[in-house]
């Protein structure tokens, strides 16, 4: 009986090593929609959580809508207000994996890797593969990338008055510095 529960618990905690989890609350999310002639359309948010399984690649990224800044505070209400409705939708969410995922092959050099998942944004989801990069230094894993979405897929009016002054795609970047769990 003895043997039996020290071997538990030496297979718990090998399980627990090989499963890590990383997690940051400082993500970086910035998008882009302008239009050349034209006022830019850009925003940042400082404050994305994301979370990776470092044993199967799984990765989950949530934002708040409330905390993209834009340099104009007009453009910024009528972003929470008219277009992504932050008080109907207050969220954007991904989840997915990363293909071929192989934590114990990351190094400091950033490794170009595939992210495949469901990004939910204004009540709708959408199927996309993002192109990334992904590196690990000490106890940190950094995912980069970015990736086009149009308002249309999500169901995000633009009025006719600006459409001219928005881009038809929108440019998504984002920094994930995730840290050990």
């Amino acid at each position: 009986m003895k043997k039996q529960i020290i071997l538990l618990f030496l297979f718990v905690g090998i399980f627990q090593v090989s499963a890590q989890k990383y997690a940051t609350k400082t993500g970086n999310l910035k998008f882009e929609a302008s239009v050349p002639s034209f006022e830019e359309v850009a925003a940042e948010n400082k404050n994305t959580s994301a979370i990776l399984d470092s044993g199967t690649g799984d990765i989950a990224v949530l934002t708040l809508m409330k905390g993209f800044r834009f340099k104009v505070a007009l453009m910024e209400e009528h972003f929470n207000e008219n277009y992504v409705e932050s008080d109907k939708f207050p969220k954007a969410s991904f989840k997915g994996k990363i293909e071929d995922f192989d934590a114990s092959k990351l190094s400091s050099a950033a490794k170009a890797v595939k992210i495949s998942g469901d990004l939910t944004l204004h009540g709708k989801t959408k199927k996309i593969t993002v192109n990334a990069k992904i590196s690990k230094s000490d106890d940190k894993i950094t995912v980069t990338g970015s990736f086009e979405a149009k308002a249309e897929d999500f169901a995000i009016e633009i009025p006719k008055l600006v459409s001219k002054k928005v881009a038809d795609k929108v440019n998504v970047n984002f920094n994930l510095p995730l840290t050990k769990m």
